[in-house]
């Protein structure tokens, strides 16, 4: 026997209550809860995430997953990211991940060309290889196809193609029928806000459609360890769509981000349960799609070849990889009773930090300054070792005063003035010394900032 329930959800964060109310009780958004109805059974049932019954001992787990170990996605940089930096094998079986981006950003795009690279990756004329599925949500078939003809051209051969399934339904149950009966090698469902299920009464994308749904997939996969990627939507605020209930259930969630008006696209784990969540994939967008970036910083440094006043390179980490970054930054007189600090890639609150221990300790007057910085490529800096190069370009743009060109700065700047030291030193200094860089200044050659700037010329 079944009887519906209605409750009302909030569509922000997930919260429900059995009547109407204009604030939700957790998030305390307004207006923002809506009445679902769905079919509950009287009788009790087994959980939705038990996948077996049987218990399983430790040695067949082990010879489990001997027999189902990570595969490339064909993207060096995607595979990075997911956890495959020392092999290039990212996707665990089983694993799903979510993936979101700002509207037009490339998030079907870059999912298009793994499925691309791994038909690539199979015999031409093999038949026994197992399909991968395509779940088409927000466009039919045969617009997917353009884009598989512009990533890749014509040398995809007829039963590489034939391993390329198209889904029409968005209807959870046909899709997760699909994925038990044809046991597919990967599933890419473009989105997961377009999937819906007849249980519930809640239109698609909706907070409760959006739960459900993913959680049917999730269990599907699991059970059959088919790696699932699902592309989300992203709110106003830049957040993925749908209730943070969502990013529990998937293994990973992803982030795709840039620019624009730029060629540059950057990849970033906020969850993983199978690899880090600070590394960083780097792309550029290519007429056939995504190019993968192996060394970053030659892109991220300025092209100038002159010293310049207000410039500073720094090296920071990104997961295991050092990347050297230009900080710029500009200091001018201000017409302003309160005179304006803006930072962009930088924290504002570390900008004015790093101005208020110049004019304590180095005796450089900024408060009458407007101070602007940046970092060059559209970079977002958090780590503290960008203080020592932040403090030297602001100093350097006041005075006017160049830094040489082959001069990198890593260290955090205390409260003091003094330099502390950060992790993964000689790792930095090593990648410095690679890219031809001569002078490194550290905690381990100077103590104070102002020793730094006395050095340069900038006190």
């Amino acid at each position: 026997m079944a009887k519906s329930k209605s409750l009302f959800v909030c569509q922000e964060c997930g919260w429900s209550a059995p009547r109407w109310s204009g604030q939700c009780g957790s998030c305390g958004e307004w207006n923002t809860l809506v009445e679902e109805v769905s079919e509950v059974l009287t009788k009790k049932k087994v959980s939705k995430t038990q996948i077996s019954n049987s218990l399983v001992s430790l040695p067949e787990v082990e010879a489990l997953s001997g027999a189902k170990s990570r595969f490339s996605t064909g993207i060096g940089e995607f595979d990075r990211v997911l956890g495959g930096e020392k092999d290039n094998k990212g996707m665990v079986p089983g694993a799903v991940m979510l993936i979101g981006g700002e509207p037009g950003i490339g998030k079907s795009t870059i999912l298009t060309q793994m499925l691309v690279e791994v038909l690539r990756s199979s015999p031409k004329s093999s038949k026994t290889d197992k399909p991968l599925m395509y779940v088409c949500g927000e466009e039919n078939p045969s617009q997917i196809a353009l884009r598989l003809e512009r990533i890749a051209g014509k040398k995809l051969s007829t039963a590489q193609q034939q391993r390329l399934l198209f889904v029409t339904s968005t209807d959870v149950d046909v899709i997760t029928t699909h994925m038990e009966k044809q046991q597919p090698a990967l599933v890419v469902v473009d989105s997961i806000q377009t999937v819906t299920t007849s249980e519930l009464s809640g239109v698609a994308g909706s907070v409760g459609q959006v739960r459900e749904c993913t959680d049917k997939i999730t269990t599907m996969a699991k059970k059959h360890h088919i790696p699932t990627f699902l592309v989300g939507h992203v709110t106003k605020d830049g957040k993925i769509s749908g209730p943070k209930v969502l990013e529990h259930i998937v293994d990973s969630v992803l982030e795709l981000s840039g620019e624009r008006t730029a060629d540059l696209r950057l990849l970033r784990a906020i969850k993983n349960r199978f690899g880090a969540t600070d590394e960083v994939g780097v792309f550029r967008v290519r007429e056939f799609g995504y190019e993968s970036v192996v060394n970053p910083s030659e892109i991220f440094l300025s092209e100038d070849d002159g010293d310049v006043a207000g410039a500073a390179t720094v090296c920071v980490m990104e997961g295991t990889r050092p990347l050297l970054l230009e900080i710029q930054a500009l200091v001018i007189g201000s017409q302003l009773a309160m005179p304006r600090r803006v930072g962009r890639g930088i924290q504002l609150s570390r900008t004015q930090v790093m101005a208020a221990v110049l004019q304590k300790h180095c005796r450089i007057p900024l408060g009458t300054n407007d101070i602007f910085v940046s970092v060059a490529g559209g970079f977002d800096i958090k780590e503290p070792a960008i203080d020592l190069g932040l403090a030297v370009a602001m100093a350097s743009s006041l005075s006017n005063k160049p830094i040489p060109k082959r001069t990198v700065f890593v260290g955090e700047v205390g409260l003091l003035g003094e330099i502390r030291s950060v992790n993964l030193l000689e790792r930095r200094i090593k990648e410095a010394k690679r890219l031809g860089f001569e002078h490194i200044v550290s905690k381990k050659t100077h103590a104070r900032v102002e020793d730094v700037l006395r050095e340069f010329g900038l006190l």
